[in-house]
């Protein structure tokens, strides 16, 4: 989801890379904290900027994940179950929904908070990985020539590094496919496909997938109506609402 990143956000940046040690990032040779400058290993263009269409990026980026997967957890980097991610975007679809005067069906907005109650009640500490939290084609950049951590070719850039189940990024993987998703003459058709392709390259549970990516969609668009562009943040409701499945 688009933010502005906050100090502590450039800190945990910092220190996700510097444990990723290039294992499924952007290797980080040096930093200054204070004129927040990072200066990092030289990339090619992002999987977006090469234009490949989401059957294409979904097994590059599920294998550029399980590397990133493998970071440890910073020493003092714990869950708290009131920063789980499935409650505090809850809160923020709530929140939102009602400070924006409902600017979407209230249909979506109760399907996002019943996946939301899901996740919590299946919520399991023992699961949570040190996510990427925004994984979509344009943080995903290619390497100049293979080497260890890069094996699909590509690395992550931009890391928001908090702790959650691997379910989370896939999610957010199917997040932003709403042209593509939009123009397909049955868009629920087509979005069970690119889920069954994520978990059957990831080897994680589709059901948890798909929660994740409607709750994303949706507290997405809002975020954006409120932050940004609402007309933008409409494309994330109209695909929303084309993806009920009843």
């Amino acid at each position: 989801m688009p933010s502005q990143h906050s100090p502590y956000d450039f800190q945990q940046e910092i220190d996700t890379l510097l444990r990723a040690d290039g294992h499924g990032y952007v290797r980080l040779f040096k930093f200054d904290y204070k004129r927040r400058a990072l200066l990092l290993e030289q990339l090619g263009p992002s999987m977006q900027e090469r234009n490949l269409e989401p059957k294409q990026a979904i097994p590059l980026l599920c294998k550029t994940l399980q590397q990133a997967w493998l970071v440890p957890p910073g020493a003092d980097q714990t869950m708290n179950p009131l920063e789980y991610k499935a409650q505090t975007l809850a809160q923020l679809i709530s929140e939102l929904w009602g400070k924006l005067e409902r600017p979407c069906s209230q249909k979506i907005v109760s399907q996002a908070l019943e996946f939301a109650r899901r996740r919590l009640d299946a919520f399991d500490p023992g699961r949570c990985v040190v996510v990427h939290g925004d994984p979509h084609s344009a943080n995903a950049l290619l390497v100049h020539a293979p080497r260890t951590g890069s094996e699909s070719g590509y690395v992550f850039v931009d890391p928001d590094g908090f702790l959650c189940e691997p379910e989370y990024d896939l999610g957010v993987v199917m997040r932003d496919w709403n042209e593509e998703l939009l123009a397909a003459a049955d868009p629920l058709a087509l979005a069970h496909e690119y889920c069954q392709l994520l978990a059957r390259e990831s080897g994680f549970d589709e059901a948890t997938i798909w929660e994740w990516s409607f709750i994303e969609r949706v507290s997405s668009g809002l975020y954006i109506c409120a932050y940004g562009s609402r007309k933008h943040g409409q494309l994330f409701f109209k695909t929303a609402q084309c993806l009920l499945d009843t």
